[in-house]
């Protein structure tokens, strides 16, 4: 395993972080510790996951808030595990119908941490992260009560997730203001189907200290190899109108892995990689073989030459802003 740090902390995390969001939900609990266990002994020690995993991720669903975390939870209590791994978890998303169960105040910010706190059965997190933006809750209200669970031993780093390049600058703006050190990451949607960080996020990113870590980073799928498993099994409405939308450039990406003899899912990992500003994409596998396949990323290393092919079928935005639309 490979091993940098998180953005611009002293913090050693994997090149890989096991992301979490299956568990509960498509991957038993069983499997779950399978997994897990598996990603301890490659040499993972980044795991990520979120108050509201656990099961369909949709504004109505009542079942599986918080399985994911306690899946988590029962694991780490099965022996001496938690010193040996960088836990983070996320905050935002509704976690009951009442009016102050979600988003970024103060109230829920307390409630959120330590109803994280004693479903994981730990006495801190390591990476806490802002799932989405709160545009109603001013930056010095949620930085005070961030600051308060980090002077508790609550909380040691802070992270977002989903923010727009200038939403990264403003918070980072507020929490320089308080003598704070603010974000360490930015938790972004990246793969080479979705490249629109490119633009203004990673650039951010880059320039403020924040490591990317890129979810969705097999664009659901489409990037290991989707075609060739096409005919083995049924795809969903949503699915096939990804491969429908996407064929020719996956047809094109398919042909270089094989020609390069590569698995595509390990080309669009170490693609991510490849980036500096990368810190560790988030896997999410649902078997161990699954897991066991992402690993095989570190022994790829791409040439230029790929590197420029897979940019001539996937596209970016053209570039940095505003060098990417303007002089």
């Amino acid at each position: 395993m490979e091993y940098t740090f998180l953005g611009r902390t002293g913090l050693r995390v994997s090149r890989l972080c096991l992301g979490t969001m299956n568990f509960g939900f498509v991957t038993n609990e069983a499997d779950s510790f399978k997994i897990m266990d598996n990603a301890v002994e490659q040499g993972i020690n980044f795991f990520d996951t979120a108050d509201v995993y656990g099961g369909p991720q949709t504004p109505d669903m009542e079942m599986g808030y918080g399985l994911s975390e306690e899946i988590i939870g029962r694991w780490l209590k099965q022996g001496n595990r938690r010193d040996k791994i960088v836990l983070a978890t996320k905050l935002y998303q509704p976690m009951g119908k009442g009016r102050n169960d979600k988003y970024l105040s103060a109230y829920h910010i307390r409630r959120a941490c330590e109803e994280s706190l004693r479903r994981m059965q730990t006495d801190h997190i390591d990476l806490y992260q802002m799932h989405h933006i709160d545009r109603n809750t001013p930056w010095e209200e949620i930085w005070q009560a961030m600051e308060v669970l980090v002077q508790q031993g609550k909380v040691s780093y802070l992270g977002s997730s989903n923010f727009a390049g200038w939403q990264i600058a403003v918070a980072q703006g507020e929490a320089k203001a308080r003598h704070f050190m603010g974000l360490v990451s930015e938790q972004s949607l990246y793969n080479l189907t979705k490249r629109n960080i490119e633009l203004e996020v990673i650039p951010a990113a880059r320039h403020l200290g924040l490591g990317i870590l890129p979810w969705s980073p097999l664009a659901g799928g489409l990037l290991g190899e989707i075609l060739k498993k096409e005919t083995q099994s049924e795809r969903t409405a949503a699915t096939k109108e990804q491969i429908d939308r996407f064929r020719p450039q996956l047809e094109a990406y398919e042909k270089l892995c094989s020609e390069i003899g590569q698995e595509p899912s390990q080309v669009a990992l170490a693609w991510l990689l490849h980036n500096p500003v990368v810190t560790a994409p988030v896997i999410g596998p649902r078997t161990v073989a699954q897991l066991t396949s992402n690993i095989g990323v570190l022994n790829v290393k791409l040439s230029a030459e790929v590197l420029s092919s897979l940019d001539e079928i996937w596209a970016g935005p053209g570039g940095e802003a505003p060098e990417a639309y303007a002089w």
